[in-house]
């Protein structure tokens, strides 16, 4: 038995040095057995232990190699995949194929196809790198479009997705990027034109266009190292500062207008020189100038408005501002008249007069208080209209109530007589507009309610509060209808009595 193991062992090896080394091995172990005197059954015991082992190095080593094998199969398989993806997701068709035959062991199919791996796997971050700059430049210039900080390693923070890197997808990247450069060129060009509009502007209203600019954001400012803000927030303030600053220049120049004006009518009523007038030339040549049409630098400045503000003011001297508050009084006691409104006491104006001759009122001062008593009382007036304009109806239709009343008692109303078909053409209007005199009076309580809860104050009309006015009036009438019901119904009753009696 342990003879046809060597011998198979002996068949499957061609080594001459093998075969050699086991037989004299075998041999000698024969010798030692023959002379220690070994039994039979212990040496086939032995010899089939040497067999079993032999068996399992042999079973080992094929094992490794299986596993061997194995592993070059899935390594040829990967490059294979790998190989057929990278050709899928790069794209091109000139890119290098996979050889055509692969024939041979697995380690010489393995190198056949690692040059072109190899190389395609060159192409494929080179190609990546390409994807980097460009989906990094469109992540940048993004971020600078919204408004949001840039950092310098943008492209290290890149994700490129590696399953599509044909140079198709690389176009379209490309597309997008010179629409985002075109986008970004386009808002540093609006900025640019805002930036220079308010430059302008803030020259013509004597301001710093620095500090303006700043203010809208600190990346605009010519001394600042970083990088324009382009994003919609900036363009908005910036839109927003170019019309605060042209609302401005328009407010100014109407001021100027008006102080201009005011100040030509001055000089007009004080027959001032054609000299004095001519250093502020430049401000009443203004009055029929729009603000588009001024770009002189330090044409609208403050100090300018308020240089013809204290030019116009010390003009009005004390000799003329009597006559000019005698001549407002007289506005504001037209206004107050024309619209019922309670009008300053006679005592009020004295007063104003004895401080401005004892010096404790400034000229502008009571310029300022005259033109704002105006102003409030020209403002109630037209608060007051829609209710003075109800007031004048139902003075009317009053009036027109009354003329009928005494219509209804004349006994001659029905004789034939000149004129009479007058008066009851009068009378038929009459009784139309009395008719409305309820809901009219109605309309006048509810608006007159609503104007003093919205101004916290009462209605007064004639010094005397309207809707007590239109209260008694209502009771009143009430009352005088009251009176004529019961007249009514005691002159039925005469007449069923005169009637009965008759009978």
């Amino acid at each position: 038995m342990g003879m046809g193991f060597f011998q198979a062992l002996n068949g499957t090896r061609s080594s001459a040095l093998l075969e050699t080394s086991c037989g004299h091995l075998l041999q000698e172990l024969k010798m030692i057995w023959d002379e220690v005197g070994e039994d039979r059954f212990e040496r086939e015991k032995i010899l089939l232990e040497l067999e079993q082992e032999c068996l399992e190095v042999y079973r080992r080593k094929v094992d490794t190699a299986n596993i061997s094998r194995t592993r070059l199969h899935q390594q040829l398989a990967e490059s294979e995949a790998e190989f057929t993806h990278l050709l899928l997701s790069l794209g091109e068709r000139s890119l290098p194929r996979r050889p055509e035959k692969m024939t041979g062991t697995l380690k010489e199919q393995i190198k056949s196809i690692s040059p072109a791996l190899k190389e395609m796997q060159l192409r494929r971050e080179d190609r990546v790198k390409q994807f980097q700059v460009v989906q990094g430049q469109i992540e940048r210039i993004s971020a600078e479009i919204a408004g949001q900080p840039v950092y310098n390693d943008t492209f290290s923070n890149v994700v490129v997705n590696e399953n599509d890197l044909s140079l198709k997808k690389l176009e379209e990247y490309q597309n997008e990027l010179e629409r985002l450069h075109a986008e970004k060129s386009d808002r540093l060009g609006r900025i640019e034109n805002y930036i220079g509009i308010i430059q302008n502007l803030a020259a013509t209203l004597g301001m710093d266009s620095s500090q303006i600019i700043t203010k809208v954001h600190p990346s605009l400012n010519e001394l600042s190292r970083l990088s324009k803000n382009i994003s919609n927030g900036t363009l908005e303030k910036l839109d927003t500062t170019v019309n605060s600053l042209q609302a401005e220049k328009h407010i100014r120049l109407e001021r100027l207008q008006q102080l201009g004006k005011a100040l030509a009518n001055l000089w007009n009523l004080m027959d001032t020189p054609s000299e004095d007038r001519q250093y502020f030339f430049h401000v009443t040549s203004l009055s029929s100038v729009s603000s588009d049409e001024i770009f002189t630098t330090g044409g609208l400045t403050l100090n300018i408005v308020q240089q013809v503000q204290y030019k116009k003011l010390d003009r009005l001297k004390a000799s003329k501002m009597k006559e000019f508050l005698f001549k407002k009084g007289a506005e504001l006691e037209e206004i107050c008249s024309r619209s019922h409104m309670e009008i300053p006491s006679t005592l009020e104006m004295e007063k104003i007069i004895h401080q401005l001759n004892s010096g404790e009122i400034d000229h502008a001062d009571l310029v300022t208080s005259m033109n704002e008593q105006i102003s409030k009382a020209e403002e109630e007036a037209f608060s007051r209209k829609s209710i003075m304009e109800k007031i004048e109806k139902w003075i009317l239709a009053c009036n027109e109530e009354q003329w009928l009343d005494d219509y209804s008692r004349d006994e001659n109303r029905y004789s034939v007589s000149r004129g009479a078909h007058k008066k009851l053409k009068r009378a038929e209007r009459a009784r139309i507009m009395v008719n409305k005199i309820p809901a009219l009076v109605d309309s006048l309580i509810s608006k007159t309610k609503s104007w003093e809860e919205e101004r916290n104050k009462v209605f007064l009309y004639d010094e005397v509060p309207l809707l007590a006015m239109l209260e008694e009036y209502d009771m009143l009438r009430k009352e005088k209808e009251e009176e004529k019901q019961r007249q009514r119904l005691s002159n039925v009753v005469l007449f069923l009595f005169s009637y009965t009696l008759y009978k």
